[in-house]
């Protein structure tokens, strides 16, 4: 393992030199999926990272709120602090009522510990089943946590990948606690939006009322164009499995930047051409409310 100052070989630095927003978000938008990562002197990785990322604190998340024109966020702690949500918590500190947080835990966590975070802001915990990420599949936590959250009114958001789905769709199905799934359960875009597999992620959605964030084209594009060099109509390959969750699930779908975009090998986005993926998916002002603005704030400020 690395040490906290050596970043994983051929790491992507998030874009500090930004162009004019590509668009321009609704008032009250709200950046439903970034992280922080350290500062890594103040809120050390986790030993057990499966990478190390260069530092992304709450001052540089101010910063992209204010180029952006981001009026909330909600931080989800990032694999490489592990279940640490020290530098998290911090953020929430920092952006008060304007930020909320998903947390990373096990079953060992108190009600006593889960009440202090929520009162700093904390509405979800994350789960993440992809493997190359976690070191082991937490299937045995995942209810037991569900069940300590129930009665905060707290969601579950889960990240895994196509291929796993119809192994882990009766387990998600039964927690009795909402879902909201990581970046439309990461398609594989080389398939087609009409494919057999995004269809039965979106039944999986439909049977279990949970809601989807359209985030990540960066991640899960294969053609781009990417958000770099001034481009503005951005990820078309991805467009029509986002346009396709907004239409049936116009009422449960999220966007996030999902800065400071960890381990992307592709390229690195200029989050401010970034929001020229949201009138490609959102073309309507309506849709365009919904997506930043109502739904977010009807899961998270309630």
């Amino acid at each position: 393992m690395t040490e906290h100052s050596e970043k994983t070989a051929g790491w992507l630095d998030w874009v500090k030199d930004r162009g004019e927003p590509a668009f321009v978000l609704p008032e009250g938008a709200v950046d439903a999926h970034c992280h922080v990562f350290g500062p890594a002197a103040e809120f050390p990785f986790s030993p057990t990272r499966k990478y190390t990322p260069g530092d992304a604190g709450k001052g540089d998340l101010r910063d992209l709120r204010e180029h952006l024109g981001v009026s909330r966020n909600v931080i989800v702690q990032a694999t490489c602090h592990g279940r640490d949500n020290a530098a998290l918590l911090d953020a929430l500190n920092y952006f008060g009522d304007t930020a909320r947080g998903v947390v990373s835990v096990g079953a060992e966590v108190t009600i006593e510990q889960l009440t202090a975070m929520h009162e700093r802001g904390v509405r979800g915990v994350r789960f993440n089943f992809v493997k190359r990420l976690v070191q082991s599949q937490p299937f045995d936590e995942l209810a037991l946590v569900a069940d300590k959250i129930r009665d905060f009114g707290w969601h579950l958001v889960l990240y895994f990948e196509p291929e796993d789905l119809s192994d882990l769709e009766y387990t998600f199905a039964g927690l009795g606690v909402p879902l909201v799934i990581d970046h439309m359960g990461r398609p594989d875009v080389r398939k087609g939006a009409d494919s057999e597999e995004f269809s039965s992620f979106l039944r999986f959605v439909e049977r279990t009322d949970a809601w989807v964030k359209v985030s990540c084209p960066e991640r899960l594009t294969e053609a781009g164009p990417y958000a770099v060099d001034g481009q503005r109509e951005v990820y078309a390959d991805v467009v029509p499995f986002a346009r396709r969750v907004l239409v049936e699930f116009p009422e449960r779908s999220l966007w996030g930047t999902d800065w400071p975009h960890p381990n992307l090998r592709s390229h690195m986005p200029d989050d401010a051409l970034l929001l020229g993926y949201i009138p490609q998916i959102a073309p309507t002002a309506r849709e365009q409310q919904a997506l930043l603005v109502t739904n977010p704030m009807s899961l998270y400020w309630p």
